[in-house]
């Protein structure tokens, strides 16, 4: 992974966005002690497919009702 101050990530903004496009991971430091303030990471893609149930595979399933209906208020307990 490559570090950069916030300067040079400034400076270098292009050049920074094809490499993470390209897989390269950047962390950004800021201050004398060059604390990381963040990171540039490329776009993982969300694996598509069914869910597992995790350790109740095959031993569980989940159904729901057709008419099965929960608004968001409902769902949050608000």
């Amino acid at each position: 992974m490559k570090t950069m101050s916030v300067g040079e990530f400034k400076t270098h903004f292009s050049d920074v966005i094809e490499q993470v496009k390209s897989g390269e991971k950047i962390a950004v430091t800021f201050g004398k002690k060059r604390k990381v303030v963040g990171y540039f990471l490329p776009e993982i893609p969300e694996a598509k497919g069914k869910r597992k149930l995790g350790i109740l595979e095959g031993k569980a399933s989940v159904n729901f009702h057709p008419d099965f209906k929960i608004t968001e208020e409902e769902f949050l307990g608000l």
